[in-house]
């Protein structure tokens, strides 16, 4: 048996800037940080040739024979991740896989990227064909915006494969460049002290926004794409209140940096998100935002500790819930390995990989 385990995220700023429509055209840059809930695989070895794949968060299952001849897209498949990951590698294997996750789909913490890093960590670690963080990131973003032709960013992928609070640039040429924020422990712990997740009560598909938003970069003129230029300052900016140990201005920018975001399409925020962030800044919250692309999933909000009883109590008269938290910094992994899984002999031995180069060593639920 091996289990593999992959950390979903939250991005603080930047967000939008890791579209491919945006960054080739002006470079972006996000950041973001890994937390501690998690996508898991559990992969079983089978001997009759078939390949089986249930998800216990979806209820679903289903079992195939031959993966390279068939189209994922035109499948109709609500598994279309791990069977693109599968189809991509080109394996003829035989396994069980079980998925299972510790959010809901839908929620804004990057889950879709999640699991296709972690499936494709998990089927790589199986085949004894490792991937660096680098790579394993690169070929996830190739399955989701290739293979799988969705408008998604970069982001959620390297946060996957890498863990940490991390400030990621993508460039022009399409390379991307991990750095780990070099904080004093005193100050990233009481970051997360600060920072606060609350589900708005509907989960959502990003698709729409994101294309919108796709085709509102390449205008290259306009309020969107204004918008996005603001945000990526503002990810630059928030770095540095970092660095600086200026956690107060930080939660400011994370105001600042929600109120461009806003601009870029009217489905990023709605009458029920607005109410919960006013709501939110009437009980002492100095700054925050929607999670992911909008519309719903988690509000991130950041709150001196002293006024977080009145912003729990607040919430719940609304029946809004808390999802407690803290940083992951291992990024993706894998938890339990057994050395009598032996490679499968019918799967190529050697794969050609267009990844970013890597400038720096470094010591999770929705299935579309």
């Amino acid at each position: 048996m091996l289990i593999v385990r992959s950390p979903v995220r939250i991005s603080f700023g930047g967000g939008g800037t890791d579209l491919p429509a945006y960054f080739e055209n002006y470079g972006g840059a996000v950041l973001s940080t890994a937390i501690n809930k998690y996508f898991y695989t559990i992969v079983g070895k089978r001997s009759d040739g078939n390949i089986q794949i249930i998800s216990s968060d979806l209820r679903v299952f289903e079992t195939w024979k031959d993966i390279n001849n068939m189209s994922v897209k035109e499948s109709g498949s609500a598994l279309e991740i791990p069977l693109a990951v599968l189809k991509e590698l080109g394996c003829e294997v035989s396994v069980d896989l079980f998925l299972a996750s510790e959010i809901p789909p839908g929620t804004g913490l990057g889950s879709s990227a999640s699991v296709c890093v972690n499936v494709l960590q998990a089927i790589s670690s199986y085949l004894h064909l490792p991937l660096s963080k680098y790579d394993l990131a690169e070929k996830a973003f190739h399955i989701a915006a290739n293979v799988l032709d969705k408008p998604v960013g970069k982001q959620d992928e390297f946060a996957a494969a890498f863990g940490g609070l991390n400030f990621i640039t993508f460039h022009k040429d399409g390379s991307t460049n991990v750095e780990p924020l070099r904080l004093d422990p005193a100050v990233t712990t009481a970051l997360q002290g600060k920072l606060m997740l609350f589900f708005t009560g509907t989960a959502h598909h990003s698709w729409s926004i994101l294309k919108e938003q796709e085709a509102s970069s390449k205008k290259k003129s306009g309020v969107a794409v204004e918008s996005l230029h603001r945000i990526r300052d503002l990810a630059e900016r928030m770095r540095q209140a970092l660095e600086d140990s200026n956690l107060h201005r930080f939660g400011q920018l994370l105001h600042e940096g929600w109120e461009s975001k806003k601009k870029i399409s009217s489905k990023i925020s709605n009458p029920a998100i607005d109410r919960m962030y006013t709501i939110a800044r009437e009980n002492g919250v100095v700054g925050g935002k929607i999670t992911g692309a909008g519309g719903g999933g988690f509000m991130l909000l950041y709150c001196d500790e002293d006024k977080q009883a009145r912003v729990r109590e607040a919430f719940a008269e609304e029946g809004i819930r808390e999802m407690r938290f803290a940083f992951d910094f291992s990024g993706s992994r894998m938890l339990v390995n057994d050395p009598f899984i032996d490679q499968d002999e019918n799967c190529a031995s050697q794969w050609t990989f267009v990844t970013a180069p890597q400038h720096a060593q470094f010591p999770r639920k929705s299935f579309g």
